[in-house]
């Protein structure tokens, strides 16, 4: 009987040692396997040339480019994209539940639509500023953006780009808006309450009956901003962000890697 639990115990002790330098064995060949990975993904990384890594981070700026282009300057591109929707300005925005409940959902409605429909117009004439930024970039502007996080690009454009932007959507964001007249009257307004209607609205004790009423924080206050300059900056972010989408989706996936530089950087 003893002869017998000494056999089992030993049979079971090597057993045990057994299992415990198989775990060993395996966790060791993970390691190994993991490092050799590591080492060929890296080996296989540093053996692209700077040019290679350069050529084909503009590639992908340029496809991000050419898709936030097509994409918002097609009919309804920001108007039916939320990320990018242009609303109404922030002293504004504040009435528009005021402005809908008096039967003003017509008005709020044409002012974001037209805004949206700037921005639209405007989109298309963009990418050739886009393109020679990226065509100006260094090696060095190329190496930060590839190890930078998904905004690198944006934040690259922005430094590169806003001011050229501007310049070049203002006019045709004011061409379009001249056909609104609810913009026109935006403007006026705002104008007016910043030189002269806010004081006389706060001495008549007509802001002091609104907060009796609980509706003072619907009544818009003035802006520094005019409503061609709103729509600008808004339509340049949003031209911002889509780019920003394409690089991060390039990054990560590999089936937006739709050519072979694509493939060769990204892909490691």
């Amino acid at each position: 009987m003893k002869k017998s639990i000494i056999v089992s115990t030993l049979i079971l002790s090597s057993s045990l040692t057994f299992a415990f330098d198989l775990s060993a064995i395996a966790k060791n060949v993970v390691e190994n396997v993991t490092k050799e990975q590591t080492t060929t993904q890296e080996t296989s990384t540093s053996n692209l040339s700077d040019t290679t890594v350069s050529n084909g981070l503009k590639e992908a700026l340029k496809t991000g480019v050419n898709y936030a282009v097509t994409q918002l300057g097609s009919n309804n591109g920001y108007l039916n994209n939320t990320a990018v929707k242009i609303p109404l300005p922030d002293n504004l925005a504040k009435a528009e539940t005021l402005i809908r409940s008096i039967g003003g959902d017509k008005m709020a409605d044409n002012l974001i639509n037209s805004m949206n429909t700037a921005a639209s117009k405007a989109a298309p004439k963009t990418a050739e500023v886009f393109v020679e930024a990226i065509d100006k970039m260094t090696l060095t502007d190329a190496q930060a953006i590839l190890s930078g996080g998904n905004d690198a690009a944006t934040n690259y454009f922005k430094a590169n780009t806003s001011d050229s932007l501007k310049k070049l959507i203002t006019p045709i964001i004011q061409e379009t808006m001249k056909e609104n007249q609810v913009a026109s009257y935006y403007d006026t307004a705002n104008n007016l309450y910043k030189s002269n209607v806010k004081g006389l609205v706060d001495n008549s004790g007509v802001m002091g009956l609104a907060k009796n009423f609980g509706v003072d924080s619907f009544i818009p206050g003035s802006s520094d901003e005019s409503l061609d300059e709103y729509i600008t900056t808004k339509a340049i972010d949003g031209l911002f962000t889509m780019i920003g989408q394409k690089e991060a989706a390039i990054r990560a996936n590999p089936l937006e890697q739709t050519s072979s530089i694509l493939k060769e950087v990204f892909g490691k």
